[in-house]
């Protein structure tokens, strides 16, 4: 896929020999008719307007038409429940309801996308829309999440608003704004796409290489993680154009699968549950030899002795777990095998460090454990023992301002002067810092953590014995900004996230002013001079006036290394709304829109550089379609999850 230039002048490059079908898409035309050519030819396309605002208006990204969804007045809230206004009581602000529908709703769905703003013919006759949502809700094999989001909300003011909203559209309401075509450097994009996978699959993550640097796996192997929907690990091999998929192995046959989870009627797929994943791997990374290291459940939940109550391991008698619900995992490509490595605590994200033992941090995702755990892969890789090789701490703010770790009291315990004090937190986001030892996380407000408790990032200084040394800072969003989501820092230490509130936001520690510990440090408010938000494009929701957008990023990614060819140290959001991702060059975006299929639905990107002689050609960023409902979308129930390489050339015609 390209962007032509001013003059309307396009050039594909670096196809492989084969027949294509070219055509053109853009904002206010409808897709032309599709022309079969093969490499070489020299092609004039006649571009098509849409004859109406409405055709014009299907072609438009999902946050244009998930705008116009009405958000509950803040005089509304705090919510009175079922018998008052409809909203639950833990909507205490319209801060609340908007992190929950972007976190715990849109995280998973491309709200705004075809398949989402319309009801489904195949659903049947429904008295009115609010029953037709209802079973919606019911219909996939995620149930049980949406429903457990439906009592957040509140059923009641919740259903209404979403039958509300896709009546209007039904009706023809049309979003309020338009998109703007390409501009400047963001016509020179060249985006290469590949299909892998299954059709009823969905993928979570890809990893091409090694996040410290850029150039190991160079041309080599591409590999997904299908979270819930298989243990099937997609597999893409960028030279050759060939997909394929290696089995992720579980330890215990007695593994909880998806398959067993309760689910509902599909108009997509009727009554066949299409998900089958004991693994439920969620994030990769690949190492500095090319070894593939995952998140994966290998057994079920309870732990084993070492990690509870009385065992000797140093982590355990500060913290004990009872349950981990994933663990880790290693495929080496050498050998083609797989090593299953128990932890103790839950893992979801994960990141190498930048020190002697390579230490692989992980995050937990939800808030329950408290802990933050590692491994110890220098030692893992010589002995082969878990055990030995891993550890945990919990999050201890040194509230009492002695500068070290020392006793302190619960998360559920009030203040103590003399003592230090325990948040219930857990990382969902996960990040080495390259300019000090500390860890850096990011732990998720209320829409998604079901906790009041606000949503923080986190720097954790593990100190010479971690489980007993760890301390952590937290700082929260200004006012205006909430709810962050993902984590990463460029080669300054400069922290970045992505906000609920519709904004990209750094955090940089070295602007604070004010003591960062203390009593004062447990509010996470200190600091706020440390904050910078950058407003994502698009329209705000209908009726919001805290500035803002609608759009939602699932996660952030630094390019570090340049590999995108915008600079080093470019952030990058994986935007949802905006079917993009949103590169902030010089404090503005520049927003590289994936046209096809619509619905684009990223949750994170990696950049890796193949010959670093080949300019532009020679490195790209990757990403995969992150949406669990890939059917909701162009190409319907036939369409395989998408795996992108996006390219910056010097200009729309270099090749």
């Amino acid at each position: 896929m390209v962007v032509t230039d001013e003059r309307g002048r396009y050039i594909i490059p670096e196809l492989p020999k084969a027949n294509y079908n070219v055509w053109v898409r853009g904002y206010g035309l409808v897709d032309s008719q599709r022309v079969k050519v093969t490499p070489g030819q020299h092609l004039n396309l006649t571009a098509a307007p849409a004859p109406t605002a409405a055709t014009a208006a299907e072609y438009y990204p999902g946050v244009y038409w998930y705008s116009m969804l009405q958000i509950p007045d803040k005089s509304l809230l705090p919510g009175t429940g079922p018998n008052g206004d409809g909203i639950s009581p833990v909507m205490k602000t319209q801060q609340d309801w908007i992190d929950t529908i972007k976190n715990s709703c849109q995280s998973c769905h491309a709200l705004g996308s075809q398949g989402v703003r319309r009801i489904p013919k195949a659903w049947g006759h429904f008295d009115n829309s609010v029953q037709a949502w209802t079973q919606r809700l019911q219909a996939g094999q995620a149930q049980a999440n949406m429903l457990t989001t439906l009592n957040q909300l509140g059923p009641k003011k919740a259903l209404a608003l979403f039958a509300d909203w896709t009546d209007r559209i039904a009706a023809g309401e049309l979003p309020s704004t338009k998109p703007q075509r390409p501009q400047g450097v963001e016509r020179n994009v060249v985006i290469s796409m590949w299909e892998w996978s299954t059709p009823k699959a969905y993928l979570h993550d890809e990893i091409s290489t090694d996040k410290r640097n850029p150039r190991v796996n160079a041309n080599g192997l591409i590999y997904g993680s299908p979270e819930e929907s298989t243990d099937m690990v997609p597999v893409l091999n960028p030279i050759t154009n060939e997909a394929s998929q290696i089995k992720h192995p579980y330890r215990d046959p007695n593994t909880p699968s998806s398959l067993d989870y309760p689910h509902g009627h599909s108009p997509y797929w009727g009554d066949q549950p299409i998900w089958d994943g004991h693994t439920t791997i969620h994030n990769p990374i690949i190492d500095e030899k090319g070894r593939v290291w995952f998140t994966a459940r290998i057994r079920g939940p309870q732990n084993p002795a070492y990690c509870k109550a009385d065992s000797d391991l140093p982590s355990a008698k500060v913290a004990p777990l009872d349950v981990s619900a994933r663990q880790l995992s290693m495929y080496d490509p050498k050998t083609g095998k797989f090593v299953l490595i128990d932890t103790c605590f839950s893992t979801q994200h994960l990141y190498f460090g930048h020190d002697a033992n390579n230490t692989l941090w992980t995050s937990a995702g939800g808030l329950e454990s408290g802990v933050v755990g590692w491994l110890n892969t220098k030692m893992y890789l010589v002995a082969g023992d878990a055990k030995k090789s891993q550890g945990w701490t919990p999050l201890i703010i040194d509230t009492n301002g002695n500068g070290k770790r020392d006793a302190y009291v619960d998360a559920s315990q009030p203040l103590d002067p003399k003592k230090d004090k325990r948040i219930m937190a857990a990382f969902y986001g996960v990040q080495p810092s390259p300019v000090d030892d500390s860890i850096w996380g990011q732990s998720m407000d209320v829409g998604f953590s079901h906790m009041n408790q606000p949503g923080y990032i986190v720097r954790l200084v593990p100190g010479p014995n971690p489980p007993e040394t760890a301390l952590v800072e937290i700082y929260q969003p200004p006012d205006i900004g909430f709810g962050p989501r993902g984590i990463d820092l460029d080669t300054n230490g400069v922290v970045w996230t992505a906000l609920a509130s519709g904004h990209l936001a750094s955090f940089d520690r070295r602007k604070c002013k004010g003591p960062l510990n203390g009593l004062a440090a447990a509010t996470g408010k200190q600091c706020p001079e440390g904050w910078t938000l950058y407003q994502f494009p698009g329209p705000q929701f209908k009726d919001v006036t805290d500035p803002g957008s609608a759009d939602h990023a699932y996660f952030v990614w630094v390019d570090r290394y340049n590999t995108l060819g915008l600079g080093a140290n470019v952030q990058i959001a994986e935007s949802n709304g905006n079917e993009a991702l949103l590169a902030l060059v010089d404090g503005k975006f520049v927003n590289i829109h994936i046209p096809y299929p619509m619905g684009f639905f990223s949750k994170n990107v990696d950049g890796r550089i193949d010959d670093p002689d080949a300019g532009w050609k020679g490195k790209g960023l990757w990403t995969t379609t992150g949406t669990r409902t890939a059917f909701h979308n162009e190409g319907g129930t036939a369409a395989r999850p998408k795996l992108y390489k996006v390219q910056m050339r010097t200009d729309p015609l270099a090749h």
